[in-house]
């Protein structure tokens, strides 16, 4: 099996160079560079030293992923028959994605010898020991996900604007945009720069260079860590904690319970005003009684966020086998009809009775909804609209009947119960949901009637001095209003 030995050409020029590595590209090998943009390159070429470079490559692929992909192809031909060295900028194992694509195809015996890695010149340039903690980041490929902004932070194949760009914005989703990063030019290097500039300038004036990386120094003011989960998950911790709050360490999950109901009732409130503010500040109150749930778990030992995040993952993975594996659906009717299938074989999830699957603490009119899709499922449900219009006529003149008989008698608030049932029934035919058609009832109602309080104080007079007749005047002005 013929070989492929990768040498690091180091961060530097030809003085840093190892001495087993000089020796190796001095040798009679066939010599492959990634890229011939170098130091070392020009000074090893005034000594004889011949290469191929595949920066050609680069100006006919638009993506990094095609470049990569052609050298390792190109190299394993090359390689077929003979021994080769290819050269890469810095180390072979430090920021080298095909290196690593070159190991994983083990078509050839790979020799790895190693130059100085950028990251010893950079951490000089900067001042930084790494051993403070620090992340290293591809700028081809930055996620703000995997941005750690208490550490030191490196990013490198930083090779032009738009990768530039790119790493600015995915950035301020982070750090204000005056924040201020360094970009650091031929690093150990006798014309090495080290600019301070704040992040909004980043893809100002960018000179394109195979040996510019960025560093962004860790954050010393708390604020910016408020958008960070982990700083959440503490901020809640100290709140339960032996110095924190004395109401939030008594609660528990039984004493929050009637918490979580308000506020995703406030949640729906906002949802409702299309008010994307409000929004934000109810979803975050929603959260707030997630973790702290989470956090009376982890106190008494029993679980922590991480299994709550956890479980959700798994139950999203598992209940959408048409996006995470290979299940073929054609439609939503298919997705939630086979949403229902896994979830009805879910390990722990086999129903005793038939309703047992129907959370029995949500709101009356939800719950009747529940009851009547499951009992849909299993076929227990009309075709067609008309006969649950007649079943709502039938259910009103019922309650009727037994008003005439005894308005006060048990039966009028039975047969009201099913003229409520009947009316949650057309309105699922209907693709409404009852209990927020209700809630938008209600909120309107509050507007109308503050509207009529409004009138009648513009008056000077009291409101039991006005008739109804008079006062429902106001009220159609509200209506005609748009309230």
């Amino acid at each position: 099996m013929s070989s492929i030995t990768i040498v690091g050409l180091g961060a530097g020029d030809i003085n840093q160079l190892p001495l087993g590595v000089y020796r190796t590209l001095k040798g009679d090998r066939p010599i492959y560079l990634r890229t011939k943009e170098h130091p070392v390159v020009n000074q090893l070429a005034q000594e004889g030293v011949k290469f191929t470079s595949f920066d050609y490559l680069y100006e006919e692929k638009n993506q990094f992923e095609d470049v990569y992909r052609l050298i390792v192809e190109e190299l394993c031909k090359e390689a077929k028959d003979k021994d080769i060295i290819y050269a890469v900028p810095g180390h072979p194992m430090v920021a080298e994605k095909t290196v690593q694509l070159l190991i994983e195809k083990k078509d050839h015996d790979i020799r790895l010898e190693g130059g100085q890695s950028f990251l010893d010149a950079l951490f000089q340039s900067v001042l930084v020991d790494p051993i403070e903690g620090f992340q290293l980041l591809d700028g081809t490929d930055i996620k703000k996900e995997e941005v750690q902004p208490t550490q030191h932070i490196i990013i490198g194949q930083v090779y032009d604007q738009m990768i530039a760009s790119h790493v600015k914005l995915e950035l301020m989703e982070i750090f204000p945009d005056s924040y201020e990063i360094y970009i650091i030019t031929n690093a150990g290097l006798p014309n090495e720069v080290v600019k301070k500039l704040p992040l909004y300038e980043l893809d100002h004036d960018f000179k394109i260079s195979n040996l510019t990386s960025l560093y962004i120094p860790p954050v010393k003011d708390e604020t910016i860590l408020y958008k960070q989960f982990s700083y959440l998950r503490q901020v809640i911790a100290t709140l339960r904690g032996p110095h924190g709050c004395p109401w939030d360490k008594k609660q528990t999950h039984e004493s929050l319970k009637k918490y979580l109901l308000e506020e995703a009732y406030e949640l729906l409130e906002a949802i409702d005003e299309n008010d994307d503010d409000h929004i934000v500040e109810e979803l975050g109150d929603v959260l707030l009684q997630v973790m702290l749930h989470a956090q009376i778990g982890e106190d008494e030992g029993y679980f922590t966020i991480d299994d709550v995040i956890e479980s959700i993952t798994t139950k999203m993975i598992h209940r959408h086998p048409h996006v995470f594996a290979n299940v073929v659906v054609e439609s939503a009717s298919d997705v939630v009809s086979n949403w229902q299938k896994i979830k009805e074989n879910e390990k722990g999830r086999r129903s005793t009775t038939t309703f047992s699957d129907i959370p029995k603490g949500l709101p009356a009119l939800l719950y009747a909804e529940e009851l009547q899709k499951s009992a849909k499922r299993k076929g227990f449900d009309w075709q067609e609209i008309e006969p649950v219009i007649e079943k709502v006529k039938e259910e009103l003149n019922e309650w009727l009947d037994e008003i005439k008989v005894n308005p006060k008698s048990k039966r009028v608030q039975s047969e009201f119960g099913d003229l409520l049932f009947s009316m949650v029934n057309i309105a699922r035919f209907l693709n409404i949901n009852s209990e927020e058609a209700l809630i938008q009832t209600n909120q309107k109602f509050i507007r109308r009637f503050d509207f009529v309080c409004e009138k009648v104080k513009e008056t000077g007079k009291d409101f039991s001095e006005f008739t109804l007749e008079e006062l429902d005047q106001f009220w159609n002005m509200a209506k005609e209003n748009g309230l």
